[in-house]
């Protein structure tokens, strides 16, 4: 059973960095894209951003020019985080969506932004 790792998440001040990480335990086939998502206390899961196979990248207006989303032929995929605000603050999920079959998400990492 496929398993996604999440890493990086943590405590920072606001206008710090962090980077999280996202390992899956396993090779997997068939990814159209992998992805972070975020969900603060009383909100909505979130999109922040995405990145296809062929490297395309989205990005959440609320991150764009923060943010960068990356990933290497291992399957993992990581989210540059600068410049962080309090609003950053939630626990951030990696997603690897595969279209039509089952996607995958990690258990989720907690960054936390101060003022």
């Amino acid at each position: 059973q496929v398993q996604l790792v999440e890493s990086g998440g943590g405590l920072v001040q606001a206008g710090g960095s962090l980077r999280l990480s996202c390992a899956a335990s396993t090779r997997i086939f068939s990814i159209n894209y992998m992805g972070w998502y975020r969900q603060a206390p009383g909100k909505q899961r979130e999109l922040v951003a995405t990145i296809t196979s062929g490297g395309n990248t989205n990005y959440a207006d609320s991150v764009k020019g923060r943010f960068t989303i990356s990933r290497d032929n291992a399957n993992t995929v990581y989210l540059q985080m600068n410049s962080l605000k309090p609003e950053d603050t939630a626990v951030y999920y990696c997603k690897v969506a595969r279209g039509l079959l089952s996607d995958y998400w990690g258990q989720g990492t907690q960054v936390t932004v101060s003022s």
